[in-house]
């Protein structure tokens, strides 16, 4: 059974009585909840934890990560991201969610800002399937429309994704690449725009079919791990005079 690991900050959830009430068991616990009944084996961990809840035994038992961060990036030990970006290297999956784009951990492995505009004003966003034959998108149609979230716009300050499976259109005018998916060493990654925390973006049916369907895609493959450094020939070299 693959086994996923939800991270969250658990921040919002005690701050804000509004992100309490839409999420009683925490954002962690609702898209865990949902990836449980899916059929996964998916635990969760958050950043008041020892060591944020990744220890090396949880990492090393985590096929797909899903992370979720907003108010406390800063808070998360480099240490703890460097083991993180290991294991997407050596395999593992890892989807990016919402204001996750602004985490260490996907900033490292972009190599960029991952600066964005944005802005809270119940805009109403469809996001729109560009990608349709993508396995992140089976049983999806032509288009999510979700009645209020927050905008992000353009540009998005991220390396050209390897797909794009998702363009998102806000009331407002502004445009942004909200499904995103990159290869970094054995690892894939998906980066999904929605989830504001202060809407119930998590429960909507199709909003966990993508985060589930990229479960699926970023499971690890079974294969070795590439070798690198000084390598013997495979073939033999006859010297020429």
């Amino acid at each position: 059974m693959m086994r996923v690991t939800v991270w969250n900050e658990n921040r919002h959830e005690q701050k804000n009585p509004v992100v309490g009430e839409i999420y009683p068991n925490g954002i962690h616990g609702a898209i865990a909840a949902f990836l449980n009944e899916a059929g996964f084996e998916a635990g969760t961990a958050t950043l008041d934890e020892p060591e944020h809840g990744l220890t090396d035994e949880v990492l090393e038992s985590t096929d797909v990560l899903v992370w979720w961060g907003h108010l406390a990036h800063h808070e998360v030990k480099d240490e703890i991201v460097q083991k993180v970006q290991k294991r997407v290297l050596d395999g593992m999956g890892l989807i990016v969610l919402h204001s996750g784009h602004f985490s260490k951990i996907f900033k490292t492995l972009m190599g960029t800002s991952c600066d964005l505009k944005w802005r809270e004003a119940d805009d109403k966003e469809i996001l729109w399937v560009v990608a349709p034959g993508h396995p992140i998108v089976e049983g999806i149609g032509e288009n999510i429309q979700l009645e209020k979230e927050e905008m992000y716009g353009e540009h998005f300050d991220i390396p050209a994704p390897d797909e794009l499976i998702f363009t998102s259109w806000f009331e407002g005018g502004e445009v942004f690449r909200s499904g995103c998916t990159y290869s970094r060493g054995n690892g894939k990654i998906f980066y999904f725009r929605p989830g504001h925390e202060t809407y119930p973006t998590y429960h909507n049916k199709e909003i966990q079919k993508v985060i589930t369907n990229a479960v699926k895609w970023a499971a690890p493959l079974n294969r070795k791990k590439p070798a690198y450094g000084n390598a013997k020939p495979i073939e033999k070299i006859t010297a020429k005079s």
